[in-house]
């Protein structure tokens, strides 16, 4: 028998059995279908991580108070940053390549426009350097300057998220909103970033740092400090330099003993890289676990697919049918139900993978198509293996004697 034959019979003896056979192809293609997905919904993430930290810039630095998680440090106590150390940050003559600086003090605050509320989840006081800093661009207005920092004005710049919840489609530029029961001027709009799934940066306003001092946190310590390298390759000298001038001033001589943190773009990339890659291949061994369920169940249909056949395999041998005809007739069967179930699954992870899963757009990998297409169509061929052997070792007298 040729194969377009053996191929024939197995379609016809499928057929014979439509809703079982569909049943089985849904156990492979829910599998396929969720490998892929997964694993895109987990490339996905790591591509909006990676998205979100390339937008603030490869060659800023974050300056926090403490030794960080899991740090080794010997401190016996910790000094907040202050707006003196990032006055010291910014001297040319203690950090040249140290481009700009700009200290940070963030709040929560509610906003209100024309009886619209919205609860803004980062109110930052800052200065103009953090807008170079953070590679925030203006789509509308413009910044606020040295002076308004100076004059202590009450103006604002607001991310795309919170132009549009409070604002809809009108323009912010040069009206005025209550910010925790305080008025402000809008004077610029954001251009959008986009989130990871998990937060997001365009919900954010913006002032000059003593006007958010002044009428939220306070005049006390930093939250933080934002500085810019003055370029990519700078970006370990610049830490250095950071490192130097704040242990000196702290008052510390042991390296081991630091109260603060830097933390570059590229360090907080490779962390969060090698976290979303363990995180999908995590998603990826879960989906596996499905494919194997779906090659058990086609096992199990094989099985009783002989035995509901055994009479017509024992007629066939009785005419001289060889045992490799009807080994390979059982697993062209098992093939074609793991090949067509594959193919729809892969269909139906490319359609799935247009829509937003938790807040992530998924970003197929190729490699995990074409290889849980090849996984499933090998399981085919290895689960059904023990039923189609099974059915050529029938010896001929039973299987005619089988009711």
């Amino acid at each position: 028998m040729n194969p377009f034959e053996t191929l024939r019979f197995a379609a016809l003896g499928l057929a014979a059995n439509k809703v079982r056979s569909g049943l089985t192809m849904l156990g492979i293609l829910i599998g396929v279908a969720a490998v892929i997905l997964l694993l895109a919904v987990g490339n996905g993430s790591s591509q909006a991580v990676k998205n979100s930290i390339d937008a603030l810039g490869t060659n800023a630095l974050t300056v926090s108070s403490g030794a960080g998680f899991g740090a080794q440090s010997t401190a016996t106590s910790t000094k907040p940053l202050t707006i003196d150390d990032a006055r010291a940050l910014a001297d040319p003559s203690q950090a040249p390549d140290v481009k700009g600086v700009a200290p940070e003090v963030e709040t929560s605050q509610t906003a209100l426009y024309q009886g619209t509320s919205h609860t803004v989840s980062s109110v930052i006081g800052t200065y103009p350097a953090y807008f170079e800093a953070s590679n925030s661009k203006v789509v509308k207005g413009d910044y606020f300057s040295n002076d308004d920092v100076l004059a202590s004005r009450k103006v604002v710049v607001i991310g795309s998220t919170t132009a549009t919840d409070l604002f809809g489609t009108a323009d912010p530029i040069g009206k005025q909103i209550i910010l925790g029961g305080t008025p402000f001027t809008v004077v610029g709009e954001l251009a959008t970033k986009g989130g990871t799934g998990f937060q997001d940066p365009d919900d954010v306003i913006i002032a000059p740092l003593p006007t958010v001092q002044n009428a939220f946190t306070g005049f006390g310590s930093l939250s933080q400090i934002l500085a810019e390298a003055t370029s990519a390759d700078t970006t370990t000298q610049a830490q250095n330099e950071i490192t130097t001038v704040l242990m000196g001033r702290h008052g510390i001589t042991n390296a081991s003993a630091v109260d603060f943190r830097i933390n570059s773009q590229t360090t907080l990339l490779s962390t969060r890289s090698s976290t979303t890659q363990t995180f999908t291949v995590l998603l990826g061994a879960v989906a596996a676990i499905s494919l194997l369920v779906g090659g058990i169940g086609i096992t199990n249909i094989m099985l009783v697919t002989v035995t509901e056949r055994t009479r017509e395999i024992g007629i066939r041998k009785a005419i001289g049918a060889p045992k490799g005809v009807i080994l390979s007739q059982f697993l062209a069967e098992s093939t074609l139900l793991s090949l067509v179930g594959a193919g729809l699954g892969v269909v139906t992870a490319l359609v799935g993978a247009h829509f937003t899963i938790v807040g992530i757009k998924p970003v197929v990998i190729p490699q995990s198509v074409w290889g849980a297409f090849a996984i499933a169509v090998a399981i085919g061929l290895f689960f059904g293996s023990y039923p189609a052997s099974r059915a050529a070792s029938l010896r001929p007298i039973e299987a005619l004697r089988h009711e």
